[in-house]
Parts: structure tokens; C-alpha cells; sequence
């Protein structure tokens, strides 16, 4: 259970049960599509008692089938996600734009949140496989090492990033990773300052991205948008092909969102 968790937990409004209903359905993952009942209480922190009442009760309710001894999410787990997407105008109005950025620079073109210490993408155009890790809509990585990320939490108080960044218990993921808090938060200064943030190589060993915010009516940011491709030729001159068009495509986005 998260430290978030476990600090609401003495709460007289916290319902104990409902959140290791939700590890359950955590346990699974791209990596752990099918588990057995102990591997389910093992990655949940449950016994396997509670484990197998949670799953029966899930597979009941259609959310879980059981195939042997093994337990998986089935197709009905996205109707939890897409309550939330179908509330949230972001995804549909930055999917034409983020459509004609793809065009125009030839790449991978993505949008995303923040959620905790992570990164969720909500919108995404691909052009290609640039990660050995397939990317779909929901799939999370952490803040710390994403362009995405830097973009969003230099956007909160430093406090705050700070606080996150720290929680995030920084791994290099790769050669390149920056895992120094204050070394990240002097890097989030930066993407303060010139509105946009650039990785190379941090989360996956040839991958760049580069990244700006998008913001609501109030000028809050609310989400990233971003553009990501194989490491091939010069860093910099890449980035500077893309910053232009990147950018344009953001404020477009803002546009829309002033609408909303």
C-alpha cells in the first residue's frame, strides 16, 4: 500500500476495503497480464484469503476471469478508465492537433497528466515502435526522467516538486538518468524558465523527447504534450527542428482549452 495510502488510512471516511480492492487490480500490469492467487496476494500485500475474495468478487462483477489457476483483468477493467477520460475534454481536443503535429514532424506525438509521481498519458498519435515498452493510452512512467514530467512539475511550487521528486525514490533507468533531487530540481528551473523541457536517453537508452505544457482558461498547467523518436543524428539539431512546431501545436491547444 502507497505512503498516501497508509497516511489516510486512520481516516473515518477511508474505506479499507475498497483501496485492496484497487491493489488487486494494480497487481496486474503489461509485464504481469496473468497471476496466480499468491502471486495476486504477494503484489497486493494481502493474505491469500483476502486475495481470493477480492478476485471472486472482482470476477464476478465481470472486471477478472480465472483461466486454471491463473486470474486476468478482462476488456470491462477499461470502463474505470474511460469514465474518467469521457469527463476530460483534453483528450478530445488535443487529438486533431496532436494528429496534424505528428504529420508535420514525422514522430511520435503524445499528451499526458500528472498522477502522483507519474506521468499517465491520456492522448497519444504514434508513428512507430520507439520503445521497448509498448505505449498506450494509461500507461505511466515516472516523472522525473519524462519531458512530460519536468514540464508539469515545474509547474507546481518547488516545495511540492521537491516533496514529489523525492518520494519517487530516483533510479537511474538508464546511463543517463538524473536521480540527484536537487540536480532535478535545477533542471526543472530550467524548463521553468524557457517553457519547454528536452530529455535524451533518461528513460529508455535511445529515446528523446521534448516536451511544453498546455493550460486551462486560468492559465493553469494542466497537462504535456509531447514529441518522441529514436536517438538518431544530432541531439540539438533535432530539437531544434521540432521546438517550433512543438510549441505552435501548444498553444493551439491552449486555444481550445480557453473554449472549454
Amino acid at each position: 500500500m502507497s505512503e498516501a495510502v497508509e497516511s489516510e488510512s486512520g481516516s473515518g471516511d477511508f474505506v479499507q476495503s475498497l483501496a485492496r480492492g484497487l491493489e488487486v487490480i494494480r497487481a496486474f500490469d503489461a509485464e504481469h497480464p496473468a497471476l496466480t492467487l499468491s502471486d495476486v496476494a504477494r503484489r497486493a500485500g494481502l493474505t491469500r484469503a483476502a486475495a481470493r475474495r477480492f478476485l471472486r468478487t472482482l470476477e464476478t462483477l465481470g472486471y477478472v476471469r480465472a483461466d486454471g489457476r491463473a486470474f486476468s483483468l478482462t476488456p470491462r477493467i477499461l470502463e474505470l478508465g474511460f469514465s474518467y477520460l469521457s469527463a476530460l475534454s483534453l483528450p478530445a481536443l488535443a487529438q486533431p492537433h496532436l494528429e496534424r503535429l505528428s504529420r508535420q514532424v514525422d514522430e511520435s506525438v503524445s499528451s499526458a497528466v500528472l498522477d502522483g509521481a507519474d506521468i499517465v498519458y491520456v492522448a497519444r498519435v504514434p508513428t512507430r515502435r520507439i520503445m521497448s515498452v509498448g505505449i498506450t493510452i494509461g500507461t505511466r512512467f515516472p516523472a522525473y526522467a519524462t519531458s512530460m514530467g519536468r514540464v508539469l512539475l515545474a509547474a507546481l511550487p518547488e516545495d511540492r516538486a521537491r516533496e514529489i521528486i523525492a518520494a519517487s525514490r530516483p533510479e537511474p533507468l538508464t546511463s543517463r538518468t538524473r536521480t540527484d533531487v536537487e540536480a532535478i530540481l535545477a533542471e526543472l528551473g530550467a524548463v521553468r524558465t524557457q517553457g519547454w523541457s528536452f530529455v535524451d536517453g533518461e528513460l529508455e537508452e535511445g529515446l528523446r523527447s521534448l516536451a511544453a505544457p498546455l493550460h486551462d482558461r486560468e492559465g493553469t498547467v494542466v497537462a504535456a504534450v509531447n514529441i518522441s523518436a529514436t536517438a538518431r543524428g544530432d541531439a540539438n539539431s533535432w530539437r531544434a527542428q521540432c521546438l517550433s512546431d512543438l510549441l505552435a501545436a501548444a498553444a493551439d491547444i491552449d486555444g481550445d482549452l480557453r473554449l472549454v
